[in-house]
């Protein structure tokens, strides 16, 4: 993929992290991502799949900036974001450029606010509105997320799961970005919800031509929204093509047994494997 063409570029990535081990107090090196690369194009869509400890989301506050890497290089649309020091001012252009959904909006929503609220502060931060574009703003995040003026006046604990998840969706989309990471971002959820959700994210790719980086444990979940699958295991990536190829015929061992474990008709759990969340 040629650099006009390339979103975001993650080369040789790596991260290292010191522990403490026994009475001793003594440090040892765990390396959580291990020698990473891969690409995502304008409008493209990678899932990183793996059970939990695979360095999935290591990688991806590698990226936002919330861990800085040991090593290698992440250049965002053409421009090395990471090395150096960041100022304040480049943090907020860097928001504005990618946003980050988590596993639990619950925890990253303000129980004070109200939606309508929360979707406020958010373009007051990124965008110099008047009250009424804002209102007017506010309207079509809620109609892009499937909700309405009843949630708009709502306060977290008033939402179920997936109206709060949809709200974290809506609240990463205010800044406008060209990256959404989705960490683990339908894993809290019942299967019904959860496919509510995926079609919400895949509807929203379609019409913005955002860009997804989605991480999950799950195979089964990343096939409706993401184009490209790599699938991680201690650290390093061991399967990577395109989602079709490596759902129908994975050539790693591990992705093999990742696949195995999706449920379809007449399915039955292999012993010894179990996917963690």
């Amino acid at each position: 993929m040629s650099d006009q063409a390339c979103l975001l570029s993650v080369k040789d990535l790596r991260k290292d992290f010191e522990i403490r081990t026994g009475l001793a107090l003594k440090h040892e090196l765990f390396t959580a991502v291990d020698g990473i690369s891969f690409e995502i194009a304008p409008g493209g869509s990678l899932a990183l799949v793996g059970e939990s400890g695979s360095g999935k989301s290591t990688t991806a506050q590698m990226i936002i900036g919330l861990i800085k890497p040991t090593a290698g290089e992440i250049v965002f649309d053409g421009k090395l974001w990471s090395k150096g020091h960041v100022s304040r001012r480049e943090r907020r252009l860097r928001a504005r450029q990618v946003q980050i959904v988590f596993q639990d909006p619950y925890l990253s929503l303000d129980r004070r606010q109200t939606v309508r609220s929360c979707l406020s502060e958010c373009l007051s931060l990124h965008f110099d509105l008047d009250a009424e574009e804002r209102e007017r703003r506010i309207q079509e995040l809620l109609d892009q997320v499937g909700l309405d003026e009843r949630h708009a006046r709502s306060r977290p604990h008033a939402l179920s799961g997936g109206q709060r998840q949809r709200v974290a969706i809506a609240r990463a989309l205010a800044a406008e970005p060209r990256l959404l990471i989705l960490d683990e971002a339908v894993a809290a959820l019942d299967v019904s919800i959860q496919a509510q959700v995926l079609n919400v994210l895949a509807d929203i790719r379609e019409a913005t031509g955002i860009a997804f980086l989605f991480i999950s444990h799950d195979l089964a979940v990343v096939q409706q929204v993401c184009d490209e699958v790599a699938v991680m295991q201690d650290g390093k990536i061991v399967e990577f093509g395109d989602a079709e190829s490596v759902l129908r015929h994975p050539e790693n061992p591990y992705a093999q047994r990742l696949v195995d474990s999706i449920p379809r008709r007449g399915w039955k759990p292999k012993r010894g494997f179990v996917t963690s969340a």
